[in-house]
């Protein structure tokens, strides 16, 4: 038992007592990922088309040609979606989010890039394919990721500090550390806290990420079937997470996908979730950097 390689534990009954800033009882983290034009396509050297996380529930690669109808599923996200939700974040409430940005998809939309750069968002790096690493070799991830990050620094003139995947292999977390230039990553959904792995004197940050609080339910089976499913199951994880934030502040995490939520039918969903949370008092809302700076500044030994 004691050379299993996960960790089960965790802060187990001694969850730490923290505190976010301005004694925050809860940090809400929003993710908003940018996908579109880095997906499965012939187009970009591989075998078959892409078929996940679209309006095609349980569609199914095509071998050797395009599939029109996912490419133009995608194209929403880039051409219509993120501009929807740009103007909600930017204008609208003026809240600051993370972009998960997938290298080659940021670098096919200069506009969006530029947008970008204007606001307040951060940049953290969501791999240079939008494509499952799990049987790639490590090799071949490793190029990718340094693609990435040379693509990303760039665009935006700095490298990104936050990392992640997704769809990662055994070997993505290693890269990550191997690579030395990142404050944090989050492959995992394990805790509603940060948390270190390694030892004492090589330590690497986790920022946990969600897939539950996350619009990609819209596109798979038992998922949410309307806006109003969406809402319900924020406010419902706000809640519970607000309350023990009385004495034990968390963290939330929100995960948008510019195809998916960017949809006239479910935006409201979104709009009605920040106008709940913001009637809500000591809510920090805040980028991935943020909770991993504050993390290494005052919680470096938990």
């Amino acid at each position: 038992m004691s050379d299993y390689p996960r960790n089960m534990i965790g802060y187990g009954s001694k969850t730490p007592i923290i505190k976010w800033p301005n004694n925050a009882r809860l940090a809400l983290q929003i993710v908003l990922n940018y996908e579109e034009g880095a997906e499965n396509n012939i187009l970009h050297g591989d075998d078959s088309s892409e078929s996940f996380l679209s309006e095609i529930i349980g569609a199914q690669p095509i071998k050797g040609d395009r599939n029109i109808s996912m490419e133009s599923i995608y194209e929403y996200g880039s051409r219509r979606g993120f501009w929807r939700l740009y103007d909600i974040f930017t204008k609208k409430f003026n809240i600051p989010i993370t972009i998960f940005g997938v290298a080659m998809a940021l670098k096919r939309n200069n506009e969006i890039c530029e947008a970008i750069k204007e606001s307040n968002f951060e940049i953290a790096c969501h791999g240079w394919r939008w494509i499952d690493y799990q049987n790639i070799s490590k090799s071949q991830e490793k190029e990718h990721m340094d693609l990435a990050i040379k693509t990303i620094e760039d665009i935006f003139g700095k490298k990104p500090l936050g990392w992640y995947t997704g769809r990662c292999s055994v070997n993505t977390r290693d890269l990550v550390i191997e690579n030395g230039g990142f404050l944090y990553d989050s492959d995992s959904y394990s805790d509603d806290l940060p948390y270190w792995i390694g030892t004492k004197e090589k330590k690497h940050l986790i920022i946990p990420y969600t897939l539950d609080n996350n619009d990609m339910r819209f596109a798979t089976n038992q998922g949410f079937n309307s806006g109003n499913d969406f809402f319900n199951y924020l406010k419902d994880s706000f809640d519970v997470l607000y309350e023990e934030g009385k004495k034990s502040p968390k963290m939330m995490s929100v995960g948008l996908h510019c195809r998916l939520i960017g949809r006239p039918g479910r935006i409201n969903s979104l709009i009605k979730f920040l106008d709940y949370v913001l009637n809500h008092e000591n809510v920090w809302i805040c980028k991935r950097i943020d909770i991993a700076n504050h993390w290494i500044k005052n919680y470096a030994n938990n």
